[in-house]
């Protein structure tokens, strides 16, 4: 039935048929010295010494916390060297640094050699809406004071983005990255759905084409969803993403030994002469400093 629904979803996707997911001895090496999700890395080939450059990645979840999906290419991204902006609307900075340094990533190193650059939304929505105008006289930016005017205008936000990764003279990164966690947040915030896919629109151009760096959003949604704009967020995100990561929780209910399972959508037919997407389907158990990868049905615990 859930097999069903994504290729109702896409309909051109080819699922590749089902075989057990076996991590290499460097993943499982990787995973017990901390490091990144080594396993995720093996199924995406991806590597911090080779990252892609000109992508957009959606990840999407869908009942459950998709989080940890934003944890790994936070870390993967730092790791591989790139100047990273991470528009926080979620969680505070303490809350991401904790789970970085989890990782084997410190997110207050990487901001004092400016690698990093963080925007905290939940401090920056308290400023907006009960702070003075100190800042903004001070000329300090304000990327989101969207919420106390009368239009849902994210140019502020999109000015944020674009000089945090403008390249600057003696500037040795090797990619440049955005990273927004979670989208959905904007919508509650009072942004209209146009703003938000506008706002996307304007820093898949300005990063993944003219700085040839990555683009990375998690959003909430899926079938059962009753947010009718998230949705159409959603939607049209789907359509312009090179990369689908969608987390879903299990449809029988929690488990302890599987906590949710993971498409993989690579949308092969956005490139030119590309063929049908390609959909694999994995299930994966969270642990305190890594998560584990598994084909359906095929769990230590069940075997």
């Amino acid at each position: 039935m859930r097999a069903t629904r994504a290729r109702a979803a896409f309909p051109h996707a080819h699922v590749p048929p089902r075989r057990a997911f076996r991590p290499s001895a460097a993943a499982v090496g990787a995973a017990g010295r901390g490091a990144m999700f080594a396993e995720l890395n093996e199924l995406l080939n991806a590597s911090p010494q080779r990252p892609e450059q000109g992508k957009f990645t959606l990840l999407r979840d869908t009942r459950t916390d998709g989080s940890f999906l934003v944890h790994h290419f936070l870390s993967f991204y730092l790791r591989a060297g790139c100047k990273v902006c991470f528009v926080a609307l979620l969680q505070s900075f303490s809350h991401y640094n904790i789970v970085a340094q989890k990782l084997g990533v410190s997110l207050t190193a990487a901001k004092e050699r400016g690698q990093l650059v963080f925007l905290e939304g939940l401090a920056s929505c308290l400023d907006m809406l009960f702070g003075e105008e100190e800042e903004e006289q001070a000329g300090q930016p304000r990327p989101l004071r969207f919420i106390s005017e009368s239009t849902s205008d994210l140019r502020a936000l999109f000015d944020f983005v674009r000089t945090s990764l403008a390249p600057a003279a003696g500037d040795a990164w090797p990619g440049r990255v955005l990273l927004l966690d979670d989208l959905g947040v904007l919508l509650s915030l009072g942004a209209s759905p146009v703003a938000v896919l506008d706002f996307i629109h304007y820093c898949r151009v300005a990063v993944c084409s003219r700085l040839q760096g990555n683009v990375v959003v998690l959003a909430h949604g899926g079938e059962d969803s009753e947010d009718e704009e998230n949705e159409l967020v959603v939607t049209s995100l789907c359509h312009h993403s090179d990369l689908i990561l969608w987390a879903e929780g299990l449809a029988t209910g929690f488990c302890k030994d599987v906590h949710g399972q993971l498409k993989i959508i690579r949308r092969a037919s956005l490139q030119p002469g590309g063929e049908r997407d390609v959909l694999q389907t994995y299930q994966y158990k969270i642990q305190d400093k890594n998560v584990t990868f598994f084909a359906r049905g095929l769990s230590a615990a069940v075997l």
